[in-house]
């Protein structure tokens, strides 16, 4: 079993923080495919969660001890249902770290930069197109509540109605 110091797991736990469940272990317990399921996790990410529906805090205790020590990974966290386990896998960390390198990012091109005596010759407002076609008609404009028997509270009538109650 892995063995994490208290500030790596914080970490760690912060890290997991977001992460969803990828294995849970239902009513049979912890069966080989199971373990299969969670080792191909740790492979394939480090850090996981698993989910176990049982009730009993002391049967996920014993599942989150069982796990550790088969397959060599470090308990993490132990919150409620879930259980939080990490296992460090070089692997992951030599494919990401291959080249130190900065590289420029693919498909961006690189603008040429203009001289000053260019930049001056137009300017961006001048280069645009005037309109074409046909101006259109002015919309109408709404009246205002003197004009018109309605306004925004609804009829006269109702308005003396609601006065008379």
């Amino acid at each position: 079993m892995n063995n994490v110091t208290a500030e790596q797991r914080r970490a760690l736990r912060a890290k997991a923080h977001h992460l969803r469940p990828v294995v849970a272990v239902g009513m049979h317990g912890l069966t080989p495919a199971v373990l299969h399921e969670i080792d191909s996790a740790l492979k394939a990410h480090e850090l996981i969660k698993i989910r176990v529906f049982s009730d009993v805090r002391s049967e996920r205790d014993a599942l989150l001890a069982r796990i550790c020590g088969e397959l060599e990974c470090a308990p993490v966290q132990h919150l409620g249902k879930l259980l939080i386990v990490w296992r460090h896998n070089p692997d992951l960390h030599r494919a990401a770290g291959d080249d130190n390198k900065p590289r420029r990012a693919r498909g961006v091109r690189r603008l040429p930069v203009k001289s000053p005596e260019s930049r001056d010759e137009k300017s961006s407002r001048s280069r645009i197109a005037p309109p074409t076609g046909t101006p259109r008609a002015p919309s109408r404009r709404r009246r205002n509540g003197t004009d018109s028997a309605v306004d925004h509270r609804g009829s006269d009538q109702s308005r003396r109605r609601r006065r008379a109650h």
